[in-house]
């Protein structure tokens, strides 16, 4: 088993329309508005930008990331990185009652070359790092929905 490979599965309930949900996920500029962990994203061009994540762990971690399916009709969103991380993430919506199914999966290698070091050690800290980063994420997206459904 490679130490330095991630594989990460959320699912967030969301009390909104699925359309809803997938026009503020698509808008990965404004993640940093809600979503506390992700400190910056830079726009490149129109499918590509750079993004900072910092959490818990006191280092901060840059990626390039490349917009590879923005599908409306399926409700896929899904990206390729590069960077500090190497892999791809996806959001995937589905109707349930009165709401959202959105199920977050991430497949990536860490490419931090200290991060690397501590893959053994470290591992059980990086993965409670994402799990709080994920629930940080639910809540801001809550919120944000919350406030849109109420205007």
């Amino acid at each position: 088993m490679d130490r330095n490979h991630y594989r990460f599965r959320s699912v967030w309930e969301l009390d909104a329309d699925p359309d809803v949900v997938f026009g503020v996920l698509e808008r990965a500029g404004e993640y940093p508005d809600w979503w506390p962990q992700v400190r910056e994203v830079t726009p490149v061009d129109e499918r590509t930008g750079t993004a900072r994540f910092r959490s818990l762990i006191p280092y901060d971690l840059h990626v390039r990331a490349r917009e590879s399916r923005n599908d409306p009709r399926a409700r896929v969103l899904e990206i390729e990185m590069t960077g500090d991380l190497q892999g791809w993430a996806r959001w995937t919506l589905s109707a349930r009652d009165g709401g959202t199914s959105a199920l977050y999966e991430q497949e990536v290698d860490v490419n931090k070359p200290l991060l690397r070091r501590l893959a053994v050690a470290g591992r059980p800290f990086f993965l409670a790092n994402h799990a709080l980063m994920m629930r940080s994420g639910r809540r801001g997206l809550r919120k944000v929905l919350a406030r849109r459904h109420t205007v």
